[in-house]
């Protein structure tokens, strides 16, 4: 399975809707994921806003490094289409 993010927006809160390379766009709140050293900047909204997309690895970054596997997003999203 190709889990790939192509796309992804800010919804709002700690919510995205990633599109993945098979088609399928989803929508998820991170909020629970983010635990850990690396995700305490992205409790401020204005910084988890901030996110793009990983070139090689292709799944969402932040600035400081912290990202979140492409397949948990794939796995945890609320599948819209």
């Amino acid at each position: 399975m190709n889990y790939d993010v192509i796309q992804a927006r800010y919804v709002d809160g700690y919510k995205i809707r990633p599109r993945f390379r098979d088609g399928t766009t989803g929508e998820l709140d991170l909020r629970s994921a983010l635990n850990g050293p690396v995700f305490k900047p992205l409790i401020n909204v204005n910084y988890f806003k901030r996110f793009g997309i990983h070139e090689v690895f292709h799944t969402l970054v932040w600035p400081n490094g912290a990202e979140i596997a492409p397949k948990y997003l794939y796995e945890h999203s609320r599948k819209t289409a």
